[in-house]
């Protein structure tokens, strides 16, 4: 297998609990740190799908982000 170590933002501080990414032969991989056995792969273009849709705001209303009034 060939791929990169485990990432996880710099936006996430020291803490043990934070998502964490890597790549490995073309697969993207994510794991929460604190449950480092579970792991979703996914492709690049699913992952880069998903990406848009955090930044643009499609998954707020699963982590209770409520809009100002």
């Amino acid at each position: 297998m060939h791929g990169t170590a485990w990432q996880k933002s710099t936006f996430s501080g020291s803490g043990n609990d934070c998502v964490e990414v890597r790549t490995i032969d073309g697969v993207v991989e994510m794991r929460e740190s604190d449950v480092g056995e579970v792991i979703v792969r996914i492709t690049r273009q699913k992952f880069a799908a998903f990406l848009q849709g955090v930044k643009v705001g499609e998954f707020d209303r699963h982590a209770g982000v409520c809009e100002a009034s």
